[in-house]
This record gives structure tokens, sequence and C-alpha cells, in this order.
């Protein structure tokens, strides 16, 4: 299995026609027939369910497709490290993360960077812990940033001069909108939109107590944007961080902190042994130096 049927593959997935799959890769339909049925064979499985007007991937179809697309990522991203390897200092820096007001940090560090070199550009990737981990460890992000508690034994890190607060995200006419602070019994029996991450590592069941098990959740988010909308609907309240969601002046939503105050850190992590190219050392060093911060490679 070679790089170039991953890419004919990956065409007829995205335009689910053969012939339309063809004219985008400039070639005749038989021969990209033809390498499709050896791929199939090579594998001992059907990928596809060719119906009268439309290809569908079968089950191995939709694993493949999601393993080849990791693939060639990777080589993309190895080609471009291999491409930086000169004296001047260019490349590429790939970086995943939750929605945190911390990122700041990072866009301080990259424009440090951009002034004395221009030509190393940053490439974001959105995603909860989980996510972020699980392309952190195949190679395809350079470094992730992870909000506390998380997993970080396998990885180095630094921790980030940042902290970020719980609250609560609401409409702006909501009761509890009044409240300096919410404190645990005012989610009793109220509707909430909480993240998946926060449900998996209890971040709030010592604050709420007993009253966690008696919450009355009725959606769950990973990125809070899209919660936010839910908000503003009335399905909900949201349980998020803060600073993530502006609150403008004729914002229809805001946000309370929990009272008492529920604070979490930041880390930034990378694989451990791994051998960082000339964009991601100079990315760290200019990191440590600009917030007086140090890597933990123990």
């Amino acid at each position: 299995m070679d790089i170039r049927v991953l890419q004919y593959f990956l065409a007829v997935a995205r335009e689910a026609s053969i012939t339309k799959a063809a004219q985008s890769l400039n070639m005749t339909q038989p021969p990209l027939s033809r390498q499709l049925k050896e791929l199939e064979e090579e594998l001992g499985k059907q990928l596809f369910i060719r119906g009268s007007r439309r290809i569908t991937l079968t089950e191995e179809g939709m694993i493949l497709r999601k393993r080849a697309e990791e693939m060639l990522a990777l080589m993309e991203k190895t080609k471009a490290e291999v491409s930086s390897s000169g004296e001047k200092i260019s490349g590429e820096i790939h970086i995943g993360s939750g929605e945190t007001e911390g990122i700041r940090l990072i866009a301080k560090t990259a424009e440090k960077i951009r002034q004395k070199h221009p030509d190393i550009s940053y490439h974001l990737f959105s995603g909860n812990a989980e996510d972020v981990t699980e392309r952190l460890d195949k190679g395809l992000l350079d470094f992730g940033i992870l909000i506390e508690p998380a997993d970080i034994k396998k990885y180095d890190f630094i921790k980030l001069p940042a902290t970020d607060r719980w609250g609560l995200l609401m409409r702006r006419d909501h009761p509890l909108a009044s409240k300096n602070g919410i404190e645990p019994e005012d989610l009793q029996g109220l509707p909430l939109i909480t993240s998946r991450q926060s449900l998996a590592h209890n971040e709030l069941s010592g604050w709420l107590g007993k009253q966690y098990e008696s919450l009355q959740i009725v959606a769950t988010y990973n990125l809070i944007y899209n919660a936010s909308l839910m908000v503003e609907e009335k399905v909900g309240c949201a349980l998020c961080l803060d600073r993530i969601i502006p609150e403008y002046e004729n914002s229809a939503l805001c946000f309370r902190p929990l009272k008492p105050s529920i604070e979490v850190g930041l880390d930034i992590v990378w694989k451990k042994y791994q051998v960082l190219t000339k964009p991601t050392a100079l990315f760290l060093n200019t990191l440590q130096n600009l917030f007086n911060v140090h890597a933990d490679t123990d």
C-alpha cells in the first residue's frame, strides 16, 4: 500500500464517485478503478459499496479513510520538518488546545518569533484533552495545551503562568445573573450543559459534594461556542471556563464564577524524547524566556 494509492482512495471517498474522483486527479476512470480493486484485494476487505449513482464506504472503508488521512497529514508534516533543516529557520508548528484564554500566551510567543522568523507558520487544532493527546501521540501535533487536571505522566511539559476559572454561562435575563457568584445550591433543578471532559474528571464533584449526583444535565459539549448558542436559545446554562465567550455590552449572555472559586492551571506538553525541529525548539525557548517558565522533563 503506497501513498499514491491512498490519495486515490481518499479522492473517491471524498467525491463519492469514481468518475468525479478521476476528474479531480486528472486521470481516466479505468486505471483508477483498477487501483481501487487492487487495494481491496491487498487488504482482503471490501472498501466501497458501489451504488448506481453514488459510492459509499463500508465500515472497513471508513476505518481506512481515518487512518489514511492521518498518514497523509503526518507525511506532509514530516516533509515540512525536513525542508526546514537548513540554516534559515522556517517550517510549521502544530499546536492542539482546548478552549482557553491561556492561548494568548501562545499567541504572544508566536508574535515574538515572527518578528525575526516570519517564515514559521502555525496550525491550531481545537479539541478536548482526549482529542489533543490522541493527535499528539500519533505525531500529528508538536505541542498540546491541556487544562488541569490532566494525565501528563508520559509527556514533558511546562506549567504555564495562567489559570482559568470555572463558572456558569447564562442569559442576562436569567434570575441567577443578578448574583456575583454561583453557589452549589443554585444548580439544583437547573438545566445544565456541561463539558464532557469535566464529567470524565469530576472537577466539580468536590465543589458540589453530594449534590453532584442530582444535577440535571440536559446536554454535554466538546467546545463551548456551540454550547453557548444552546444557552442563548434557553436550553440550559453552561458550566464552563471564563473569558472564552466574550461579554459584550449588548451580549445576550453573561458569565458568573462559582463560589467558592475553582481555578485550574494549564500545561503545554510534548512527547518525551521527541526530537525537536528548529522551529519547535525555537518556540519552546522563546516561551520559556518570555514568561520565565521551565520545562519538566523528568
